[in-house]
């Protein structure tokens, strides 16, 4: 009976021991939980923009030698409206600036107008003009951008570079009145096209629609330059030469609808696979 306490005894000292051991023996941390890496700053990176839009034109007056030289008046100057078409590429510097290089294609606007010219006290002419104007456009931009809110950014921007202005179809019906009475004429002009210095001023709300995909409605006011018919001839060869005529200070108030496409844009993030073990 006492053998039996004593080996009760030894065995509950055994237990304490044991405890007291556990007790002091340091607990391990458990595994750290997985962190997923931060996304990248929304800095740098080239993409690629196309634009689709409408155009609307106006110039300034018809110069030519006849105009110069006696007292001219245009009435009614202007164009048509007419679709452009634009493609670009890009980059983006940081948050708020970025530049792309563009080319554009503006299609045909009708052209219309006219002038009155005073030959002398009793002497007039009127000239009708006709004919159709379009343009290539290239041109390296920079913008502003002024912030975000709702994923909306109002941008602001400055570009320049040159402009292909070609007249097509152009013609001048003339009316002349004097002591000799009234008198008819039609003049036509080759076809001709030319480069000119061009720059523009920008506008625009962009909404970004994903990581990367930004959509764009935009305004731009564009400085085109001139334009001039080539040779002209009248409708009887009566006479021909070189034209003297010129359409001046060509600008546009152009509406666009843009899209860039972020070349660099990371892939969004995917969570590892949860491994258990069993």
């Amino acid at each position: 009976m006492r053998s039996v306490k004593s080996l009760l005894a030894a065995g509950a000292a055994t237990l304490i021991s044991s405890m007291a051991f556990a007790a002091d023996m340091p607990i391990a941390a458990p595994p750290p939980m997985y962190a997923p890496p931060a996304p990248p700053a929304d800095f740098g990176g080239w993409y690629l923009r196309g634009d689709v839009g409408m155009t609307n034109q106006s110039a300034k007056r018809i110069d030519s030698a006849t105009a110069q030289a006696f007292p001219t008046q245009t009435v009614g100057l202007g164009f048509d409206s007419s679709p452009l078409f634009g493609l670009g590429v890009g980059y983006k510097f940081n948050n708020w600036f970025r530049t792309d290089l563009i080319g554009q294609y503006r299609g045909k606007a009708n052209l219309h107008g006219s002038d009155n010219v005073t030959l002398g006290a009793a002497d007039f002419e009127a000239n009708n003009y006709s004919g159709s104007k379009s343009e290539w456009v290239v041109m390296a931009n920079a913008y502003v951008d002024l912030g975000t809110w709702w994923c909306i950014t109002p941008f602001i921007g400055a570009g320049v570079g040159g402009s292909y202005n070609k007249l097509s179809g152009f013609r001048d019906d003339g009316t002349r009145i004097n002591a000799g009475g009234l008198s008819n004429s039609v003049t036509y002009f080759a076809d001709n096209g030319k480069w000119n210095l061009a720059w523009a001023a920008h506008a625009g709300l962009a909404y970004k629609v994903s990581p990367g995909l930004t959509v764009e409605l935009a305004y731009s006011y564009m400085d085109l330059g001139d334009a001039n018919p080539g040779n002209f001839r009248a409708y009887d060869n009566s006479i021909s030469g070189a034209s003297t005529i010129k359409v001046k200070d060509i600008t546009s108030h152009d509406v666009k609808l843009g899209v860039r496409w972020d070349l660099s844009s990371p892939p969004a993030y995917m969570p590892p696979p949860l491994v258990t073990k069993g």
